[in-house]
């Protein structure tokens, strides 16, 4: 602490801003007759220095949190337990999501709510963007079986609904990745992992109900859609649809009672020249925004 204060004295600064030698600086006698005023500056500042220490030695409260329901994660005083099902779904299928750390601590989002109406032995939750066989064991095995399915759209990407009528062997375990487009697409293509396992991807003209964030497109969906989409084709039962939507309906409709306001997607504002922002400079977006305008125009 001793160097910091010497550091900050009115006379360093001085000496270092002006870079006088030392044979320019006045001699004792000098500062004492003609020179009272900095003294006196000297001093001022050095009592604004312990004022300061002062402050920054008293303790940190840290900030309290809202006691969160420990089954949907949600503060107790808006509780989404009342929407989800009374007992876990009773599914075959295994369900693994990879989540971006960036999406762990958001006060919407819906893994949680998901995580709350399946078994905790067929929903798993990996947060982290690289993963590999020495990192991660168990799911570098998952990702190397025949029956595991990684849903993320793309040319090279198989209808689901399609894939499992002529797969000789059925999935018994799907892949889904939690994150922004960019967050998704970095995970899939920077983990050789994921590119192991068969790609499919939903052919639905569902839009998505989670109208409280912004989609790229009318045509994608949140993580819990999806695996509300993908859990019913796999299960050959639209119960399971209706019962994970469920609580994502009532997040949204409290949401919207209490402030927010629908978020269209971008390609609904292109499309009906409503998009707010001008295009973009950067050329990488530029030609994402390019992208997505053609999309709209098809």
């Amino acid at each position: 602490m001793e160097p910091q204060k010497e550091a900050r004295t009115p006379g360093d600064l001085v000496s270092r801003r002006s870079g006088p030698s030392r044979s320019q600086t006045p001699n004792d006698e000098e500062r004492q007759e003609g020179d009272t005023a900095p003294a006196e500056a000297s001093l001022g500042a050095e009592a604004d220095d312990a004022c300061a220490d002062a402050l920054w030695e008293l303790p940190v409260e840290p900030a309290e949190r809202r006691p969160e329901c420990s089954r949907c994660s949600r503060p107790q005083k808006v509780c989404l337990c009342p929407f989800l099902p009374l007992h876990p779904l009773h599914i075959s299928t295994h369900l693994y999501i990879i989540q971006h750390p960036a999406e762990e601590n958001k006060v919407l989002r819906t893994v949680p709510l998901l995580a709350a109406c399946l078994p905790q032995d067929k929903c798993k939750v990996k947060i982290g963007r690289r993963f590999s066989e020495e990192r991660d064991p168990e799911l570098s095995t998952v990702c190397r079986k025949s029956d595991t399915l990684i849903l993320y759209p793309g040319a090279e990407a198989a209808n689901l609904e399609e894939f499992i009528l002529d797969s000789p062997i059925y999935p018994s375990t799907i892949i889904i990745i939690d994150g922004t487009w960019s967050q998704a697409k970095d995970i899939f293509y920077k983990n050789s992992l994921f590119r192991l396992p068969k790609q499919v991807q939903l052919k639905t003209s569902i839009s998505s109900q989670y109208v409280i964030r912004t989609q790229p497109t009318n045509r994608c969906l949140s993580t819990l859609e999806c695996a509300a989409a993908a859990l019913s084709i796999l299960e050959k039962n639209n119960y399971i649809q209706e019962t994970l939507l469920r609580p994502l309906q009532a997040l949204c409709s409290f949401q919207l009672q209490h402030g927010a306001q629908i978020r269209l997607s971008k390609e609904h504002l292109l499309k009906n020249g409503l998009y707010p922002k001008p295009m973009p400079k950067n050329k990488r977006k530029l030609r994402k925004m390019e992208l997505l305008m053609d999309s709209v125009k098809i």
